[in-house]
């Protein structure tokens, strides 16, 4: 299904041919995110992400930068986390050569020019105002604040408009330097390709990425002995809530299971949560549960937009949902529902040449080993009724409870 393939320099090469399809990825995945700046620089890994995209050797400006695909229908963008950035293009299979030069033009000869960054930090600034006009998107970052406070784990990957104001060229570069390195890069090439020419070519145009031992994240501070709460107002008609626990993160043994609970609680049209809060009390028409996983912190949250006047109501019948899975025994029909519906979600996005850059790319990046497909459905098909009776009463505890809020309306105690 795939090749690793690691280059003198540490760079590691995964190429995963999809015969099926007429397009190709070319993935480029750095292991740098928000978690791995300081106050001052906060948002720095992001606002370098759009500098990529402003010039490099080559190319004099943003224009010839993004022309260049366009001139060919392909697709190129670029994304920003807590553990990872990264740079992609996807075209014609045809034109592998223009988005490996491409990628590889951006990632290595960006220039960075002072013109564009001075521009650039309006268009961050308007992006974070986005986010903060905007509940649905902002209650991630508000859940991150009441889990992790004041430590990179708990920052807005974009920053603060303080510190996007603060952020120089020279930041930027020693930025690059630091982390933009051979050991901490993947490059991942999927779809319609010839693998062992793919990574002749993927060599020669990423044999010049800097050598230098990148530097590592500080490690997350986890204190918690009792419920918390973060309420942030917002005069809204509806009012948006994260609501969970302090989980696990992406190599614990119990990770599986976790997915698993997520999906029974609040994963599915079907699940527990989207039943009793949006079908029987009608209060919500956005509610969900998710597993969130990094490499050294989790969570099991449920997000949902509620109806003002039913928000104390919805909390109690959400804890209720949580407790009830503590202490009742999942039926098999239940837990086979639930598997099966994870096992066809990971199916279904595994159509495109990009999804499968992606699956396949971020498990090296972030793990160092990667998971088939098949892997992961075993350990999926061996979670059972007593490890979620297990997992559930060793996550879904008083002392491990969170809830952040934004509306018109505060909630002063919460337990479970």
């Amino acid at each position: 299904m795939y090749k690793k393939t690691t280059i003198k320099n540490g760079t590691r090469i995964i190429t995963v041919p999809q015969k099926e399809t007429k397009a190709v990825t070319v993935l480029v995945l750095v292991k740098t995110g928000s978690k791995y700046e300081t106050k001052e620089i906060s948002g720095i890994s992001h606002f370098l992400e759009h500098m990529m995209f402003k010039g490099t050797k080559r190319k004099k400006g943003p224009l010839e930068v993004v022309e260049v695909l366009d001139k060919i229908g392909g697709e190129c963008n670029a994304f920003t986390g807590e553990e990872y950035t990264g740079y992609y293009a996807k075209v014609n299979y045809k034109h592998l050569d223009i988005a490996l030069d491409w990628v590889s033009d951006i990632f290595i000869n960006s220039k960075i020019p002072e013109k564009e960054l001075q521009k650039e930090k309006g268009v961050i600034i308007e992006e974070i105002n986005m986010y903060e006009e905007n509940p649905i998107m902002h209650i991630d970052d508000l859940w991150k604040e009441v889990l992790y406070g004041d430590q990179p784990a708990g920052w807005n990957i974009a920053g603060t408009k303080e510190s996007v104001l603060g952020i120089n060229r020279r930041n930027i570069k020693k930025y690059i330097d630091s982390q933009y390195n051979a050991s901490n890069t993947v490059i991942c090439v999927a779809g319609n390709i010839d693998e062992e020419k793919t990574i002749k070519k993927v060599k020669k145009y990423f044999s010049e990425i800097n050598t230098k031992i990148p530097k590592d994240k500080k490690a997350v501070i986890e204190e918690q002995s009792e419920p918390k709460i973060i309420s942030l107002f917002k005069k809204t008609n509806q009012t948006n809530l994260a609501l969970g626990f302090r989980g696990y993160n992406m190599t614990n043994k119990d990770k599986f299971v976790l997915d698993v609970i997520a999906t029974i609680l609040g994963g599915m049209m079907s699940s527990r949560m989207f039943i009793e809060v949006r079908e029987k009390l009608g209060a919500a028409y956005r509610i969900r549960t998710y597993n969130y996983c990094d490499t050294d912190t989790g969570s099991l949250v449920t997000v949902a937009g509620v109806d003002n006047e039913k928000l104390e109501k919805v909390i109690e019948v959400i804890i209720k949902e949580y407790k009830k899975i503590t202490i009742e025994k999942i039926n098999k029909e239940e837990l086979e529902k639930a598997k099966e519906y994870i096992k066809g979600k990971i199916i279904l996005k595994m159509e495109g040449s990009d999804d499968k850059a992606s699956f396949y790319g971020m498990q090296e990046l972030l793990k160092g080993n990667i998971l088939s497909i098949e892997d992961i459905f075993k350990k999926i098909d061996k979670v059972t009724s007593d490890d979620i009776m297990r997992v559930a009463k060793d996550i879904i505890r008083n002392e491990k409870l969170n809830l952040a809020l934004i509306g018109p309306l505060k909630i002063k105690k919460i337990k479970i």
